[in-house]
């Protein structure tokens, strides 16, 4: 396939409108949460296991869905995938249970999950050599740009017309993204994909789950407190409603920022580099805004920072995960996406655990603290991937652990 450098090809632009509708459809609940455990009548801690069983559905299905269409043509699959999510979300809107909307969420993940794994894939192998971090970022920009627009609106429009109204709006962006996608998106040769007993050997791959360990704490370290970002920011900052709803903006507009600076950093200084920088920039970021909640202008600019740095290590994990595949496991690439797809999201089901626990037992504002011990802990795993790279670069010469 011919690759122009100089412009992002348009596939890629369709594989953002589709991230675009599933990052509402994620974070939404976030925004709603409070209006959506009154209507169902269940406890503001259950509630938020949307969040967290959402990510948890996402975490086992993906793998399990990619293995088995392993050798399905990727544009007629990723259809298939946004048709499922289209779906899901109508059911999400159609739901007078917590049962209802759970299972609605839960079909609506594994098609998620999968779409970003494969999707993933094709916007690197659309990309100019060596620049596929920057591919993925841009793939990954219409998720952040959801926390730019979607979610803050999505939340201003569900807590004062119900929170119904925006899973139907999501509905509409799937079939806008539907079309984009059987428009822009060409079809995607991809190396054969290995035997299904070699892709799951990356399962128990020291490499895989080491890289999969660091995408689980350094992005699970946010969730803890992001999960009830809403209630913290009306009963502990105290925030209106409404302004606590635009306050997402800020959040929102952090990650899309993040995300092109983190996937641009990558591709120019590594995605090690990358990763260690903002794990302890994040650490810093969470403890102050567990100091400083109380405080409305602190929390402000506290939010931007938060949101830059929680997405900015987006792409050079994914990144970071092809790569090792493709040194690793190359037969089981797409595999090791789905795997590293899962933990990411097993990463929010960790952290929205750990902060359910914690208002459960009414310590609501110590959550940023148990990101803060999550997000140093990834710099265990994340020392010890660079190490191997050190031995592989030794042994390879230099251009061994080149970008993807």
């Amino acid at each position: 396939m011919s690759r122009n450098p100089q412009r992002t090809h348009p596939g890629i632009w369709a594989l953002a409108v589709t991230a675009f509708a599933i990052g509402v459809t994620e974070f939404i609940v976030v925004g709603v949460l409070p209006a959506i455990s009154k209507d169902l009548d269940v406890s503001l801690a259950r509630a938020g296991g949307l969040v967290g069983l959402y990510a948890l559905a996402l975490a086992v299905g993906t793998p399990v869905t990619v293995l088995a269409l392993a050798r399905v043509p990727r544009k007629p699959l990723l259809l298939g995938l946004v048709s499922v999510f289209l779906a899901g979300n109508v059911l999400a809107a159609l739901s007078n249970s917590y049962a209802m909307l759970l299972v609605a969420r839960i079909v609506t993940a594994v098609a998620h999950g999968s779409f970003f794994a494969i999707g993933a894939t094709v916007a690197a192998r659309l990309a100019p050599q060596g620049q596929a971090s920057k591919a993925i970022a841009t793939m990954f920009a219409g998720l952040t740009l959801a926390m730019v627009i979607g979610v803050p609106l999505g939340s201003l429009i569900g807590n004062n017309l119900g929170w119904r109204l925006p899973f139907y709006a999501v509905a509409a962006l799937a079939a806008l993204a539907w079309v984009a996608t059987a428009r822009w998106l060409p079809q995607v040769s991809m190396p054969p994909a290995g035997k299904a007993s070699t892709q799951l050997a990356a399962l128990i791959h020291p490499a895989i789950l080491t890289m999969m360990a660091v995408t689980v704490l350094g992005f699970g370290a946010s969730f803890a407190a992001f999960t009830f970002i809403a209630p913290i920011l009306t009963g502990i900052t105290g925030f209106e409603p409404s302004t606590a709803s635009l306050l997402l903006v800020v959040f929102g507009a952090a990650t899309l920022v993040g995300n092109l600076m983190g996937g641009a950093g990558a591709a120019s200084l590594g995605w090690q580099s990358v990763l260690r920088r903002i794990f302890l920039l994040l650490s810093a970021t969470l403890a102050a805004f567990a100091l400083l909640m109380s405080y409305r202008l602190p929390t402000v600019g506290l939010l931007f920072a938060w949101g830059a740095l929680a997405f900015g290590m987006s792409p050079a994990c994914q990144a970071g995960m092809l790569a090792t595949a493709e040194r690793y496991t190359p037969k089981a690439v797409d595999f090791a996406s789905g795997l590293n797809i899962s933990a990411f999201n097993l990463g929010i089901t960790l952290g929205e655990t750990l902060g359910s626990a914690m208002v459960a037992h009414r310590h609501m504002a110590l959550t940023p603290w148990a990101g803060v011990a999550l997000v140093l802990l990834a710099q265990v795993p994340l020392a010890r991937l660079r190490a191997w790279f050190r031995v592989l670069l030794s042994r390879s010469g230099p251009g061994a652990w080149a970008q993807p």
